[in-house]
């Protein structure tokens, strides 16, 4: 790591509730094994994804915008 860099990150969401009475609704641990949980079952949207097509299609849609 840099010298200087941090070496914890955290968020601090107490904005988000003051401001907009938002609260996350999982724990932190929850909500990764959630996400990694959804990629390892969308392994078919991955690859579309990392194939290359999906950035295509956006160039030939909006290339001549």
């Amino acid at each position: 790591d840099r010298a200087g860099h941090d070496l914890r990150y955290a968020i601090d969401s107490s904005k988000l509730k003051n401001e907009l009475g938002w609260e996350p609704t999982l724990q932190f641990e929850e909500g990764i094994e959630k996400t990694v949980r959804w990629y390892l079952d969308n392994q078919k949207w991955i690859d579309n994804v990392t194939s290359g097509e999906y950035q295509r299609y956006y160039q030939d849609m909006y290339e001549k915008r």
